[in-house]
């Protein structure tokens, strides 16, 4: 058994990230459950990237507001009353109260912190505190709360906590154009329905299992169910630098999805698609479903992470396939995706297993699991602050 631990605790990761993709052996492990290396992505993946904060629409109207926690830190997404989107950090600047406790919400354009009453503006300028004409040098604009950069993409507003990070169009080349072109009617979406699920898992684990096709017909029942609904000849599985798709043609022979009969005469775009981009972020649409999904994997703790799921639709009515579809990844594809995700977390601990052999083909087929390996070599090289060819 020593030997075991001993292996598992020194594993050479030197030159992991030069192997061959179609020899290459998994990251090690501890990668998936040890603190400092939780600490080390934190710091050096996740505090540098952009963040989902909503979509588009969720900032129609001054002050339309959404508030994301990640880690310690809180962020506003905001329209202001002059019809800008701003973020700041979510606390004032008299004793540090948290501000908004509420998801999304509106305010009249004005924020107030329920400790001593300071009032911010929706882009987080002070515009009055109780008081302060008798105070000795107060200045209102010393006290506006520091800023956070948002930009948008793909009709996602996102926010960063690094004020020199690289814009999204720099990082993620020809998505926008991607997600235009699979839905034409993206600014047009609304947000029907918003879940958080808390699994006992590392995100990374909860990414593997979303972008590789080799499980697909061969773990459980959900599973299989939608891949009936896919022409899976046609599915591909394409890595860019920092963004990926795995998509497919739907099977435009079938007859019902999701428990509900289709329609005679079937759109011939319907489509399987998958857009991630680095590190969390993955839209998606289902064959038929009428529906954007959003997937995003918010870290928690090494072994913990928050998956939030989100489904838009530009339907003036919610359609009957998406409630079903809803429906059924809640309570089917979901939660058998999630146990998979648990039981493989268990597993990783086990002083029987360090690392894996990654399942790549010369095609790069839609079996082949070269989009784990990408992924796992931003990962690797983000944490090592690297760079990935």
């Amino acid at each position: 058994m020593h030997s075991f631990q001993t292996r598992k605790q020194h594993s050479p990761v030197d030159a992991w990230d030069q192997q061959d993709p179609e020899l290459a052996f998994t990251l090690p492990s501890r990668y998936f459950y040890d603190d400092s290396l939780f600490r080390a992505e934190r710091d050096n993946i996740f505090m540098k990237a952009w963040h989902v904060a909503g979509h588009v629409s969720e900032f129609a109207e001054p002050g339309q507001f959404v508030v994301t926690d990640l880690f310690d830190q809180s962020v506003v997404v905001a329209k202001n009353r002059q019809g800008q989107i701003h973020g700041f950090h979510n606390v004032c600047q008299h004793r540090g109260n948290r501000l908004l406790e509420e998801r999304r919400g509106t305010t009249g354009g004005v924020v107030r912190c329920a400790y001593h009453s300071w009032c911010y503006e929706m882009d987080g300028s002070l515009r009055g505190a109780p008081r302060c004409e008798r105070m000795k040098n107060f200045e209102l604009a010393q006290f506006n709360i520091p800023q956070v950069r948002t930009e948008e993409l793909g009709g996602f507003v996102y926010f960063n906590l690094d004020p020199n990070a690289p814009s999204l169009r720099d990082l993620f080349p020809g998505a926008d154009e991607e997600m235009r072109r699979v839905f034409p009617d993206l600014t047009d979406m609304r947000l029907i329905e918003e879940q958080d699920v808390i699994v006992p898992a590392n995100w990374k684990v909860i990414m593997d299992n979303s972008i590789e096709g080799y499980h697909f017909k061969l773990s459980g029942p959900c599973h299989i169910d939608l891949a009936r609904l896919i022409d899976f000849k046609g599915y591909q599985l394409i890595k860019r630098d920092n963004w990926w798709t795995y998509a497919a043609p739907a099977n435009l022979s079938a007859t019902e999805a999701y428990g509900v009969p289709l329609k005679s005469e079937l759109n011939p775009q319907e489509c399987f698609f998958n857009i991630g981009m680095w590190p969390n972020n993955t839209f998606y649409t289902f064959p038929f479903s009428e529906f954007l999904g959003s997937f995003i994997m918010i870290p928690l703790d090494a072994e913990r992470s928050l998956l939030r799921f989100g489904y838009y639709s530009s339907n003036p009515e919610t359609a009957a396939i998406s409630t079903a579809c809803m429906k059924w990844m809640n309570e089917d594809l979901g939660p058998e995706d999630i146990a998979l995700n648990i039981s493989v977390q268990k597993g990783l601990r086990s002083l029987g297993y360090d690392q894996g052999r990654y399942m790549i083909d010369a095609q790069r087929s839609n079996e082949s699991e070269h989009l784990v390996h990408h992924f796992h070599r931003l990962v690797f090289n983000g944490i090592h602050r690297q760079s990935v060819d």
